[in-house]
């Protein structure tokens, strides 16, 4: 089992880390989100699940459940909400104010002079009767 959810942990990670690298800032939402999740799937597990057990040693309990993982946890959904929306509304703006999603701020235009991608003067080349020359 333990195997599993390191596993579980460990590709969820690595989604989020694959969305962050990307150049829009809808997928670095997402993968701020999937780590979110990742870290707090990891903190409830470190705590271990206790089941049958009070959260709170009484009489005659041997063995009681940490409410402190359960605490951090909840505290960290809160937060990754709160910081979620923010990060969104910050998105929003630039994306207003900027009139391009990418987190570098470059536009689609800027973007593919960069790379050295010529984007209309390419549309028609591999179309058949289009091979540039006059027509007969």
């Amino acid at each position: 089992m333990e195997f599993l959810l390191a596993t579980g942990i460990g590709w969820v990670t690595a989604c989020g880390i694959l969305l962050l690298l990307r150049g829009r800032s809808f997928a670095v939402v997402l993968g701020l989100g999937l780590i979110g999740y990742a870290v707090n799937v990891f903190i409830f597990a470190m705590g271990r699940l206790w089941t049958g057990a009070p959260p709170i040693l009484g009489t005659g309990a041997s063995a009681f459940a940490d409410p402190l993982p359960q605490a951090l946890v909840l505290t960290a959904i809160v937060i990754g909400f709160a910081t979620t929306g923010f990060v969104i509304e910050l998105a929003l703006r630039n994306r207003h104010e900027g009139g391009s999603d990418h987190v570098d701020g470059l536009s689609d235009a800027e973007l593919r002079q960069r790379e050295g991608i010529d984007g209309p003067s390419r549309a028609g080349a591999g179309a058949p009767g289009h091979d540039g020359g006059s027509a007969r």
